[in-house]
């Protein structure tokens, strides 16, 4: 495995994400994370946990920042990869709130998924 090519990769798999909540597009979203993906943490207060099916109904009843004009601003905080695991600390601003996200990534193939988000915004 090339570390610079494999921190691409995990790049890729995070823009995906990225792009998928800017647009609301959960089909983006379903290529970023792996089926039986968990979102954890806290928002507007209390503790949530969600499936992915279950955060897919949520994104889809939200209303899609980029058409209610919220700037795109999204990075990369930090990646680190060991083998076929990596993990990547994240900022994401959506309906105007600061969420910093870990990811957790793993390599299934030739292809990173997101298994696990915590999630907590300011």
């Amino acid at each position: 495995m090339n570390a610079t090519s494999e921190l691409s990769a995990v790049g890729r798999t995070i823009q995906g994400y990225f792009d998928g909540m800017h647009r609301g597009d959960t089909a983006l979203l379903r290529r970023a994370f792996h089926p039986d993906a968990y979102l954890f943490g806290y928002y507007q207060g209390p503790f949530s946990r969600f499936s992915l099916e279950e955060w897919m109904n949520e994104v889809e009843s939200t209303p899609k920042p980029a058409e209610s004009g919220e700037a795109f601003d999204m990075r990369i905080v930090s990646t680190d990869v060991t083998g076929r695991v990596a993990m990547a600390k994240v900022v994401v601003l959506y309906e105007g709130l600061r969420f910093t996200d870990y990811l957790t990534l793993i390599k299934f193939d030739d292809d990173w998924k997101i298994v696990n988000k915590a999630y907590h915004h300011e």
